[in-house]
């Protein structure tokens, strides 16, 4: 197939990249680096398969030729980026939806849109059902990603039910491994940082909130899955174990052999105390389920961080 990923050069835009070459498709890989990094797919450098388009989406996408597939995830995605980038984010999920499903729509081709847990909320549904509406703040210093997202989730099923496009919609939840941005403000790569580091490992509130981690790789394997045979209802995809965010930070601390502490600060607006995915529909629909234990997965993640930062 030939296929548009936005959002290339980012995090999983670029594993997502990775997996889809892999797989013998062509990718038209699209991102304006406003927090992507070239570096992230310096590696397909001369390869046939692959071309770049340095583009904001939030304007008109012109692609030349047949397309089968949109692949949206453009977008800032950390805490920090989109406390910074508010407008952009709004605009992204907006905006840049719109412009994707157009081109979708144009081509005949399928699109996937990379959501995210986030348009749960700080839940009251535990663990969290595609069927759980959310409890979003719209006006929180949050809800500009939270509220894109909702957005763009609309905006996709608008186009599914109205215009037909044949359509996907990931929920994702929180997903770590190498490519992460050293101070993107994600809990696993501030944790693996400040220990590398020496510094004291930052806990918001104290320490009891809980989040499942999925390694990178096992959320990718579920996202090509749901590209190929899912429906058009939205979809969780991620670990639904759950540790503590103080579970995370001692395994941290014992897998980097740090000798940091632990500092407290107080809780962020609206920061969720629960975050874990229901993934009954993925099991049953796609066969997929997380398969990297968090201690290999962050053995892993560490590994690139060391890497990363000695460069």
């Amino acid at each position: 197939m030939r296929l548009v990923v936005t959002g290339a050069a980012g995090f999983l835009g670029s594993h997502l990249t990775d997996r889809l070459l892999a797989a013998g498709h062509e990718v038209i890989g699209i991102d304006n680096l406003i927090t992507g990094d070239l570096a992230n797919i310096a590696h397909l450098d001369g390869s046939r398969a692959f071309s770049f388009l340095r583009h904001d989406v939030t304007q008109f996408i012109a692609v030349d030729g047949p397309v089968d597939g949109v692949l949206h995830f453009a977008s800032p995605a950390s805490p920090i980026d989109y406390l910074e980038l508010p407008i952009q984010t709004l605009k992204v999920g907006a905006l840049g939806t719109h412009n994707c499903l157009g081109l979708a729509k144009a081509k005949g081709a399928r699109f996937f849109l990379a959501s995210t847990s986030e348009v749960y909320g700080d839940p009251l549904e535990h663990p969290q059902t595609e069927a759980y509406w959310g409890n979003v703040n719209p006006i929180g210093p949050r809800g500009v990603y939270d509220e894109a997202k909702r957005f763009a989730e609309a905006m996709t099923m608008a186009y599914h039910r109205y215009h037909g496009v044949d359509t996907r919609i990931v929920r994702i939840f929180n997903t770590y491994g190498p490519r992460m941005r050293p101070h993107d403000g994600r809990v696993v790569s501030n944790f693996i940082v400040q220990a590398l580091q020496g510094r004291p490992l930052t806990i918001y509130g104290d320490g009891s909130q809980t989040r499942s981690f999925c390694y990178v790789d096992d959320l990718i394997d579920g996202i090509v899955r749901l590209f190929e045979r899912g429906g058009p209802e939205p979809t969780n995809i991620g670990n639904p174990i759950e540790f503590t965010v103080r579970d995370l930070a001692e395994q941290v601390i014992r897998l980097t052999g740090s000798a940091s502490a632990i500092a407290y600060e107080p809780l962020p607006v609206d920061d969720p105390k629960v975050r874990c995915p229901d993934i009954s529909r993925a099991a049953a629909m796609l066969g997929w389920g997380p398969e990297v234990p968090l201690v290999e997965g962050l053995t892993r993640t560490v590994d690139y961080f060391r890497r990363k930062l000695d460069a």
